[in-house]
């Protein structure tokens, strides 16, 4: 059960995704790149002014509850370049991030990892940070080809890489609440729903170094906050457990609040194409206010969650896009 302390708002901006798109309409608590950027002093539009979208995933998310603000990094996109000249432009304060959180152990969104925690005590007097770490997520990954070939995946920064780099490295399955009890981390996710089956053809190698399937992924984590008045903000970076499961999981963790919205990447594109059908009918049941889509979904089953729930909740995760709830 989590002990999560209700706050009065969470602001959330897109740091890395794999879209930009700053001329669709948007809601009333979404605000897009260019309306931001306008917002903060930028007096001609221009490519030097703007974000790089890019494939992986970056969340700056910033809890309030009373006088008393906390901020935690959740992810940090795939490399150096878009992580350093997104926030630049954008010109957010890293020197406010108190912890991080990486969801899970892939190249997209521990890539420019590093480059943060350099950025971060740049601008903190160079204080380590908290680094909230599943222990299954420093394991070699790779996809298998089609012809049997393993293709590798760049491994993520190592604890003593991380550790070099100011990052206190907390590394445990289970779940955490920190910082003020507003932000709670899960642990491992049940994989309860028949139909999502994880990632097809993935593997990690074993201590051995043999290589063996590993499509359940299971050190990717969730992170969620408890709006008052309004209900859990869940934060997914890929869903590898699947959708359907992180849901249910953030339900059973905080009996008794209803689900708001869920942000980031569903992997619903791909091989889990074909669930597209049955996990949009699932999720749809959640009766939830924002789906923000992004990351590795996919556009079809971007379009299937619009034509299920409609444009109202669905409002895709967009590299400068700042969500408040």
């Amino acid at each position: 059960m989590a002990s999560i302390a209700p706050i009065d708002k969470v602001e959330i901006h897109v740091l890395v995704d794999n879209a930009t798109d700053s001329l669709s309409s948007t809601p009333a608590h979404a605000e897009s790149e260019f309306a931001f950027l306008e917002r903060h002093g930028m007096r001609e539009l221009s490519g030097d002014c703007l974000c790089c979208a890019c494939h992986g995933l970056s969340l700056l998310i910033t809890a309030t509850r009373g006088a008393h603000r906390h901020t935690v990094l959740f992810d940090t996109g795939p490399e150096e370049y878009a992580f350093e000249r997104n926030s630049m432009r954008l010109g957010v304060d890293l020197g406010t991030v108190e912890s991080i959180v990486l969801s899970h152990g892939h190249w997209d969104h521990a890539g420019g990892m590093l480059k943060a925690l350099d950025l971060i005590r740049n601008r903190n007097g160079g204080r380590a940070i908290p680094y909230y770490a599943h222990p299954g997520m420093f394991r070699s990954r790779a996809r298998r080809l089609p012809n049997g070939t393993m293709f590798p995946m760049k491994d993520v920064p190592a604890i003593e890489a991380l550790t070099a780099h100011g990052a206190q490295v907390n590394c445990t399955r289970e779940p955490q609440v920190f910082v003020d009890s507003m932000f709670y981390l899960s642990g491992e996710i049940p994989r309860v729903t028949p139909f999502e089956r994880g990632l097809p053809a993935h593997y990690q190698k074993t201590e051995e170094g043999q290589w063996m399937p590993d499509p359940m992924l299971i050190d990717e984590r969730f992170l969620m906050v408890n709006v008052a008045g309004k209900g859990l903000v869940v934060f997914t970076a890929c869903s590898h457990a699947g959708l359907v499961n992180v849901l249910k999981h953030a339900r059973d963790c905080a009996p008794g609040v209803p689900l708001y919205a869920v942000l980031g990447g569903f992997h619903l594109s791909g091989p889990n194409e074909k669930i597209i059908a049955e996990t949009v009918q699932a999720v749809s049941e959640f009766s939830l206010r924002t789906i923000a889509a992004g990351h590795c979904t996919g556009w079809r089953a971007v379009r299937a969650f619009a034509n299920a729930v409609g444009e109202t909740v669905v409002d895709p995760s967009v590299v400068g896009k700042r969500y408040t709830f």
